[in-house]
Formats: structure tokens, sequence, C-alpha cells
């Protein structure tokens, strides 16, 4: 089994859909290592992350619903917690505001 250390990056999240930052791929399960939600903005701006997991029935569940980040901050999100992805699970992140944050994931592949 090969652990791959990665990053996946989504820049101006959109505020009208969910933006997957994440797909585990096939054969592969993923540890998640921190996610970092930036507030571009001189605004506080809404976060929402959600898991989807695809084993079952493709439920989706919420990490965060509708957080608030102080203007030109970032919030370090699921830093410290064990949170594991399953093969074409995604981990999805939407915005308040248009074009306002930034979204940095770090993970580990376990193949």
């Amino acid at each position: 089994m090969a652990n791959t250390f990665k990053n996946a990056f989504a820049a101006s999240v959109n505020h009208s859909a969910y933006v997957d930052l994440y797909t585990c791929p096939s054969a592969t399960t993923t540890v998640i290592l921190g996610l970092a939600l930036c507030n571009k903005t001189a605004n506080a701006v809404d976060a929402t992350v959600q898991i989807q997991d695809t084993s079952a029935s493709s439920a989706d569940f919420q990490v965060l619903d509708t957080v608030s980040i102080p203007p030109r901050t970032t919030l370090e999100v699921l830093a410290g917690q064990k949170y594991i992805l399953e093969t074409t699970d995604v981990l999805r992140v939407k915005s308040g505001t248009a074009s306002a944050l930034d979204a940095i994931l770090g993970i580990m592949e376990i193949t």
C-alpha cells in the first residue's frame, strides 16, 4: 500500500452551487488532513462544507453549515480529526458570496 500526500485547490468558490473540491479515486482510501477556507473580502462570508457518501445512496452530510468567516481571515476546518473518504466519495464547498472564498484541502491517499 502506497501513501501519497496531495493538495486540492479551489479559487473563488461558487456561491450558487457546491464546488466538488475532491473526489476520492477508485481503489483508493483518502484521509483528510485539513481544510483551509480563506475569506478574501472585506466582509464576513458564510461557508458550507459537505461530504457526499456515495456508498450510502449518495447521502450528503454537512460538515459545516453556513458558518461565518470574518473578513480577510482563514478558517482551519477538519484539522486534527480523522475524516475518511472511500472510493468516489466527494468533499464539496460553497460560499455565501460569489468569488469570496479560496479552499485548500490537504489529504493522504492510500492505494
